[in-house]
């Protein structure tokens, strides 16, 4: 009766062998998530920083991009231009695939920001 019964020794580790591609699958898709947010998180920063700069009368381009590692930094877009009496920046961002420096997704992440100019002469 001993030899026609097994017993489930090794079963765990078969499991485990079977659930480690989804597993890494889930963690690869939590770091690309990871990475599109920081990509929202440093454009909107961008943004921010090209619109103040350009308020003032300072380069827009080199203020939206100084604080952008060199892959996002490689691939920004940054316009500013005049609105009214605010000055409005748009920072568009590449989103790596993975890993930064790399590839990247065939789209942008956009932010714009605003800020009341201060380098004209007030009434």
């Amino acid at each position: 009766m001993t030899g026609r019964y097994r017993d489930d020794e090794g079963q765990v580790a078969i499991e485990f062998l079977g659930m480690v591609p989804l597993i890494l699958l889930t963690l690869v898709l939590l770091w690309q998530c990871v990475l599109v947010g920081y990509t929202f998180s440093l454009a909107g920063n961008a943004a921010d920083e090209a619109a103040r700069a350009y308020a003032v009368g300072d380069d827009c381009h080199e203020a939206g991009t100084r604080n952008l590692d060199g892959a996002w930094a490689s691939g920004a877009k940054v316009t500013c231009a005049p609105e009214g009496g605010m000055a409005h920046a748009t920072v568009a961002l590449r989103v790596p695939v993975l890993f930064p420096g790399a590839i990247s997704f065939p789209f942008d992440v956009e932010a714009d920001a605003g800020a009341v100019r201060e380098d004209r002469e007030r009434p």
